[in-house]
């Protein structure tokens, strides 16, 4: 049997050689290819379409502000840097952002839903559904009677939560939480929309709540027997151990006429 020839070693050379040429030469190709992409007006950004939450911001505003900001075509560009331009604008809680070929981008955005304010009175932050802290203009609610929620930020999802547990509780005795409160030291403070105050005191989301329950179930039998209705609350006291101490308006806080359970 025959072995086939070997080739001889310039043939190898000029083999590897065309080789190496040719791969360079398909390079240099895709690189010019790439550089013109990169260059050519073609695929400069011509046009944002803007889809989703727009109730606070116009499509128009929105694309004219932030399309400044927004370096390189449809090949360079940043999405990540992209999509952080459109959530620094006010009332944007997330945007997703999308290369349309050749030259557009799509983005979807969802805005934050107002459903309190945060803070002390004066304080211009907001609260959204999912509590969370952002800044924005109040004067662009629609609602005028959100509830104002304060404590420490990182707790702001609690606050919500609680606030959320406890409203219908009240809501029961056609009271309206307009405040509530958490200090740094895990005390919370209830205002209703008829000018009293609640002190809660401490505990755990579930003992606070079982508090609560307990005082507005014997608030009403209270009060009646001072001819008053619950809306007559002017403070109460739900952090003694045996049970509450309240003050009623237009009645005396001394002796017999004391209301106290």
């Amino acid at each position: 049997m025959k072995t086939a020839a070997q080739q001889p070693f310039d043939v190898k050379l000029m083999n590897v050689i065309a080789t190496v040429l040719f791969t360079l030469c398909v390079l240099l190709l895709l690189a010019a290819a790439g550089w013109w992409a990169v260059r050519h007006p073609l695929f400069a950004i011509a046009g944002i379409r803007v889809q989703g939450d727009v109730a606070h911001n116009n499509a128009v505003t929105l694309r004219a502000n932030v399309a400044p900001r927004l370096a390189g075509n449809f090949f360079t560009l940043n999405l990540a840097a992209a999509r952080e331009a459109f959530e620094a604008v006010p009332w944007v809680r997330r945007a997703v952002v999308r290369r349309e070929f050749p030259n557009r981008l799509r983005v979807q955005l969802q805005e934050h839903r107002a459903v309190a304010l945060w803070g002390a009175d004066g304080d211009t932050r907001l609260v959204n559904n999912f509590g969370e802290v952002f800044e924005a203009n109040p004067g662009d609610i629609e609602s005028d009677d959100l509830p104002r929620l304060s404590g420490p930020q990182e707790q702001s999802a609690q606050v919500l939560a609680m606030y959320t547990a406890l409203t219908p509780l009240f809501d029961a005795l056609d009271l309206g939480v307009e405040r509530l409160s958490l200090t740094a030291r895990g005390s919370w403070q209830l205002q209703l929309d008829t000018g009293g105050v609640i002190e809660l005191g401490r505990g755990a989301n579930e003992e606070v709540i079982a508090r609560t329950q307990r005082f507005l179930q014997t608030l009403t039998q209270v009060t009646s027997r001072y001819s008053r209705q619950p809306d007559a609350l002017v403070s109460a006291d739900l952090r003694h151990a045996d049970g509450y101490a309240l003050r009623l308006r237009g009645v005396g806080t001394t002796g017999a006429d004391a209301a106290k359970r």
